[in-house]
């Protein structure tokens, strides 16, 4: 599996609203959007972030993060990860968060990236460790059909 990354353009938003296949999986990547998530609803997240990025195998879109905090020699936080339910389990998550790690030290000299999971997302929670993500706060939150859940923030110190 040959993976490339590139700017999020216009044409690809049909698609990544595609990947949520529940308004569980919709919640992991976006909770404040509501189930099916729609072009309007990832436009207006798109513009309010910085560095969406799509992951592209063979020139098909299978990926999408960006950025919802981003400062300047300071932190950046990932936000809206993604995955393609076709390209799911073959290191894609991995390639796309390694990339944005790399965005963030490369674009923003960020001192630290920060990611969050939440406890029900068995898959992000043993990938973030993997890449060296440690955690460090825990949060309450309600799921979208009002059970609570945890959203554990974690952070990976950079060289930058």
């Amino acid at each position: 599996m040959t993976l490339t990354h590139r700017p999020v353009r216009a044409e690809d938003v049909q698609a990544i609203c595609n990947f949520p296949q529940t308004a569980e999986e919709l919640f992991f990547m976006f909770p404040k959007a509501q189930y099916p998530l729609t072009d309007t609803q990832l436009l207006a997240s798109i513009a309010q972030r910085s560095d969406s990025t799509v992951v592209e195998e063979n020139g098909s879109v299978i990926g999408f993060a960006n950025f919802y905090k981003f400062e300047r020699e300071g932190v950046c936080t990932i936000g809206n990860v993604i995955v393609s339910p076709k390209t799911r389990g073959k290191g894609v998550a991995k390639f796309l968060v390694e990339t944005m790690v790399g965005l963030a030290i490369d674009r923003h000299r960020a001192s630290e990236v920060q990611i969050s999971c939440f406890n029900e997302n068995t898959a992000g929670l043993l990938l973030y460790p993997q890449l060296g993500f440690v955690p460090f706060e825990i949060e309450e939150r309600l799921s979208p059909d009002g059970r609570r859940v945890a959203l554990l923030s974690m952070r990976l110190m950079t060289q930058a």
